[in-house]
């Protein structure tokens, strides 16, 4: 399944697969997004799978907001895998 992302100002909804096919994608669409917002939202609702490689972009894009000073949400029922890895992320801290 190919991934889209639609957004409306500072909210973006991402919808099925985040991997290592598509991560173009992902990072043409955010990789200046904190210069035009404050703060930004992800919802991850729509996406039915994602690889290590869309983990991965998802924490690039926390650690980013992190660096910029910027607020980040990523929100909704995704998948289980991203939730495991910030959990492991809030465990080991």
């Amino acid at each position: 399944m190919e991934l889209s992302i639609t957004n409306y100002n500072n909210f973006y909804k991402l919808k099925g697969s985040l991997n290592k096919g598509n991560l173009d994608l992902f990072n043409e669409t955010f990789l200046h997004v904190f210069e035009k917002f404050e703060s930004l939202t992800v919802s991850i609702d729509g996406v039915e799978t994602i690889d290590h490689y869309g983990v991965k972009a998802l924490v690039n894009l926390h650690n980013l907001s992190i660096t910029k000073n910027k607020r980040l949400s990523i929100v909704g029922f995704g998948c289980k895998e991203l939730y495991e890895h910030f959990k492991s992320e809030e465990t080991a801290a």
